[in-house]
This record gives C-alpha cells, sequence and structure tokens, in this order.
C-alpha cells in the first residue's frame, strides 16, 4: 500500500499472511533476510518462536507486516488505511 500521503512515518506498507503461526514466521524471515543480502537491515528484528500472529520489519520507508490470516482480518489494516494507494506486486 503506497501510504505516503496518508502516513507522516512511511512511504509504503507491504502485507504478507500467513496459513499458520509458524508460516508467518518463516514469511518474516525470509524478507528479513533476502533484503539483508541486498545489505539493506530492518530496524526490527524477527524474535525467534514469536506467536504474536504480526510481526514487523521497519525498513524507515517500507514497513512489512507479516500477519497469521485470523490476526490480519482481525486488524484489517487496508481498512484502517483506506485512503492509501494499494500497489499490487508481483513475484519476480
Amino acid at each position: 500500500m503506497d501510504v505516503s500521503k496518508v502516513a507522516g512515518f512511511c512511504d509504503y506498507f507491504v502485507i504478507a499472511s500467513g496459513a499458520s503461526l509458524r508460516q508467518t514466521g518463516a514469511i518474516a524471515k525470509a524478507i528479513q533476510e533476502g533484503l539483508e543480502t541486498e545489505g539493506i537491515k530492518s530496524l526490527s528484528r524477527v524474535s525467534a518462536g514469536d506467536e504474536s500472529g504480526w510481526i514487523v520489519l521497519d525498513y524507515v520507508s517500507v514497513i512489512a507486516h507479516a500477519f497469521y490470516n485470523p490476526v490480519r482480518e482481525f486488524y484489517s489494516l487496508e481498512s484502517l488505511w483506506s485512503d492509501a494507494k494499494r500497489v499490487r506486486v508481483t513475484a519476480a
């Protein structure tokens, strides 16, 4: 989501979700490790054994959210930030 016009703390939200807590952690870890290989480090870290259902990785202008599906539905960031422009990203 392009939140640059509605939020003053970042430009984009990347929102992903997993079907289990383990899968959600793996998604967040893959984002973190993939960007670290490019020399991009998050201000936050994936905690081992995180079972909150919502992992946030802060890359200053981009904030990545990895949700467990029921937690994503509960918090509904897409509705909360409904004024933001949605940007679809496809796998390379």
